[in-house]
């Protein structure tokens, strides 16, 4: 059974930093494109990051969020991190990551089949 779990929210003031990390059990880590979504309250849950199986040459980033946020893996981990930088209280929201087997880095959320449960991050001004 695929589990993911979050970790590293929090409470942070505007222009601060957070690195979230999301550790998979119960799969071939290093098989999996991993990916980084968010959702605030009465949004529809976004793409915010993903990153390709194996060396994760591949990344890609919403708008939004790039130049500021990085997204890295350590496969011996299991673990893959968003890296949050000059956050803004717009960044506010609980934050998912997801898995999804195969190679291509997809930005929509139907394209990933596993989720963790989230971590909530709140950016104040």
């Amino acid at each position: 059974q695929v589990q993911l779990v979050e970790s590293g929210g929090g409470l942070v003031q505007a222009g601060g930093s957070l690195r979230l990390s999301c550790v998979g059990s119960g799969l071939t880590f290093d098989r999996y494109t991993m990916g980084w979504f968010r959702q605030a309250p009465g949004k529809e849950r976004e793409f915010v990051a993903a990153i390709s199986m194996v060396s994760g040459h591949r990344t890609d980033y919403a708008a939004s969020v790039k130049g500021r946020f990085i997204v890295s893996r350590d496969n011996a981990k299991k673990t893959v991190y968003l890296q949050m930088n000059n956050l803004e209280p717009e960044d506010t929201a609980v934050y998912y990551c997801a898995a999804r087997a195969t190679f291509e880095v997809v930005t929509t959320h139907s394209g990933y089949r596993n989720w963790g449960q989230g971590t909530q991050v709140i950016v104040s001004s």
